[in-house]
């Protein structure tokens, strides 16, 4: 299964696609875990070490890779480069393996002006279409508040775009962009989850928003995830039995 996780930045999309990841993993499969939201923090919410953390380098910023695979220099336009670079086995050789969970960060990158291709967007497109459409784990890919690293070749592997709706006006017409474009580039399988609820009222604003579909879940606002991105805990870790049901249940509902 390959999902997509969107929305707007700070709902806590981060936190919603490491806890996907840690239960799946639990099971007993292997999950590709994809952070591509510039604001990386992915790896934190995994409970990946400090120290490990540290040592991990965007694939946007390595530059001796991306010279070698696209046949031109970073951070300089107008060359000439490969637009089909070699990436089957980039997964493999730089990702981070925590728990069954392999994390690879993709990392931002500086466009030299508006629609410019260049060879760090040339190879990460590449990347995602490879580990989207070729590679046989589950993909969880934490993205940006859009669907930037997307496009109509890869939309066809995504099984489901999940969108992190809090309850609140922004992040609503985000949620709605996000289904724009999606379906402009023919995703078409859509759920969505509420998060950082305080109330009922909290619910029924998100609901009223979405009236013909219904909630992948519910989750309420939660001291105990708070503490653990503190602490450098998982999203999972330490967390009350009835907040680990409403996890559960949202992936067995995505898994249907």
């Amino acid at each position: 299964m390959k999902i997509a996780i969107s929305g707007k930045g700070g709902v806590g999309k981060s936190t919603i696609a490491a806890a996907l990841s840690l239960l799946i993993a639990k099971r007993g499969q292997k999950v590709l875990a994809i952070d591509a939201d510039p604001d990386a923090n992915l790896a934190a919410a995994l409970g990946i070490p400090l120290e490990t953390r540290q040592k991990i380098v965007p694939i946007a910023e390595q530059a001796a890779l991306i010279e070698e695979r696209t046949g031109a220099k970073v951070k300089q336009y107008g060359q000439i480069f490969k637009l089909n670079p070699t990436v089957s086995d980039i997964a493999e050789k730089f990702a981070t393996v925590h728990h069954n969970i392999a994390l690879l960060v993709l990392g931002a990158i500086e466009k030299g002006g508006s629609g410019c291709a260049c060879p760090e967007s040339v190879l990460l497109k590449a990347l995602i279409t490879d580990l989207v459409l070729y590679k046989e784990e589950t993909l969880i890919m934490d993205m940006e508040a859009g669907i930037e690293h997307l496009g109509r070749a890869t939309a066809r592997g995504v099984d489901l775009m999940l969108i992190v709706v809090e309850p609140g006006q922004r992040s609503i017409d985000t949620a709605k962009r996000i289904i724009g474009m999606s379906q402009e580039i023919g995703l078409k399988n859509f759920g969505w989850i509420g998060n950082k609820i305080t109330c009922q009222s909290d619910e029924d604003f998100i609901q009223s928003a979405f009236p013909n579909k219904e909630p992948l879940g519910f989750i309420p606002f939660s001291d105990s995830i708070r503490t653990a991105d503190r602490q450098g805990h998982s999203a999972i870790d330490q967390i009350q039995t009835d907040l680990s049901d409403r996890f559960n249940s949202i992936l067995e509902k995505i898994l249907k």
